[in-house]
């Protein structure tokens, strides 16, 4: 039969001659885990809301370019301009500086068929066209 462990290699005191055992103190250890997390996640929920406002806004001009009137099929990698006439709106070929037509904005069409928008039209409101 073995013998037992000698007292004096425990990771615990077995005596009570032993040296006393002081909890430490943790507070301070906890108070700056507690602030980074809350500053870490309070960053990114407001990455989280911009790319949400982000997307949301690539929807609108989206939406807002394909319900125009379009004569043509656009070439993937080009740019074209929407314009307001009328009441209604078309996509055209057009630059704004050779057209006196309202200019809501430029736009590339990519790959993906997606429009991206190049530059909105000057003194248009983005909120005030997607409200409609």
């Amino acid at each position: 039969m073995s013998e037992p462990p000698s007292r004096a290699f425990l990771p615990y005191p077995a005596s009570t001659l032993s040296p006393r055992i002081v909890p430490t103190d943790l507070s301070s250890f906890k108070a700056r885990g507690i602030a980074e997390v809350e500053r870490d996640l309070q960053q990114k929920l407001i990455e989280l809301r911009e790319q949400y406002l982000a997307a949301i806004d690539h929807f609108n001009w989206n939406k807002l370019v394909y319900e125009a009137q379009i004569q043509f099929e656009p070439v993937v990698g080009e740019t074209y301009h929407l314009y307001e006439s009328r009441g209604r709106r078309m996509l055209s070929m057009i630059g704004p500086d050779q057209w006196s037509m309202p200019h809501l904005g430029s736009f590339r069409l990519n790959v993906d068929r997606q429009w991206q928008l190049v530059a909105a039209g000057e003194g248009v409101d983005p909120r005030e066209l997607f409200s409609t």
